[in-house]
């Protein structure tokens, strides 16, 4: 089975040496060539290009205003012709142990699975709101998932994260690639199509990445209303996977039993972010209604905005 490794990455020189060590490690225990990392980096202007060159991967670059979610890892697909097996990192996922990338890829021993995703924890440091959000959506326990999925717990039975994910190059390329122009949840949209079609898609806990984010409210805000963007322009994924009501009450619930042990203080934090994403949410289902000017202030993904027909 030949893997590649595609990373999508914009002025990382600040996160490269610790990204490298661990992605190094990985290489050297799934027995993978340097030259199989394909690093896309999209015009840094600090050094990043150059560490790349250093550590012996393969570096494409392209514009800026080229980048976008869907279309940045098509590209990466489409460069790597010859792998089996495609793995995306992003530059902020740092690699927890030496088989994090071993353990990943033979969730493909399976010849139903198309698509796996590993377990996310929370950085070193990480505050209460940040920690609960990654313990919540990322458990200890691995799972299968496919079309019936969905019955149990709807829209999240096609959740997967690219910032540690791997895929099966053939079935990925038979139900289309990754969209050429997405807001984001180019990941979703996939997993989506790949239930459809009759795949499986697989979270291997053990294979893990220091990987999380502490938003402020306003990207929060901004996070949210791009999620409703994603659902009013990709309207399938509702009708077929269902909306997410359920674990969304579910999230809040156990975010605030984990925060009443963990860090009292952060409840009403925690509670306004809350309102927040239910607002920005809201807003961003209804953006087709907005003028092009206001989704720009709103988003998070503003490079989206200049390429897309409002």
């Amino acid at each position: 089975m030949s893997v590649a490794v595609i990373v999508p990455v914009l002025n990382a020189s600040g996160e490269w040496p610790a990204f490298r060590s661990a992605l190094l490690e990985n290489l050297e225990m799934a027995n993978i060539p340097c030259d199989r990392v394909l690093v896309i980096d999209s015009s840094s202007n600090d050094e990043t290009a150059q560490l790349v060159c250093a550590s012996g991967f393969t570096l494409h670059t392209i514009a800026r205003s080229e980048f976008n979610h869907g279309a940045t890892r098509q590209l990466g697909l489409e460069l790597m012709k010859d792998a089996d097996v495609i793995v995306y990192l992003t530059q902020d996922a740092l690699l927890a142990e030496p088989a994090s990338i071993k353990k990943l890829i033979q969730s493909f021993a399976d010849p139903l699975v198309a698509a796996s995703y590993g377990r996310q924890l929370p950085k070193i440091g990480a505050g209460s709101i940040e920690a609960h959000a990654r313990l919540f959506n990322y458990p200890q326990v691995s799972s299968t998932r496919n079309l019936d999925s969905r019955n149990d717990i709807g829209l999240k039975s096609i959740f997967l994260s690219n910032s540690f994910s791997a895929y099966r190059r053939s079935t990925l390329m038979s139900v289309g690639g990754f969209p050429e122009n997405v807001i984001f949840g180019e990941d979703t949209i996939v997993t989506g199509r790949l239930h459809l079609d009759g795949w499986e898609t697989a979270y291997v806990a053990d294979a893990t990445v220091y990987h999380s984010h502490s938003y402020s409210f306003l990207q929060e805000f901004r996070r949210y209303f791009d999620v409703g963007v994603l659902h009013s322009r990709e309207s399938w994924l509702l009708a077929q996977f269902g909306a997410a009501t359920n674990e969304a009450r579910r999230f809040v619930l156990s975010e605030l039993r984990y925060l009443w042990i963990h860090n009292r203080l952060q409840i009403p934090s925690a509670l306004i972010r809350t309102v927040l994403k239910l607002l920005a949410y809201r807003l961003g289902r209804n953006e087709k209604k907005m003028s092009l000017r206001l989704t720009r202030r709103l988003t998070m993904n503003k490079s989206y905005w200049s390429r897309s027909l409002n």
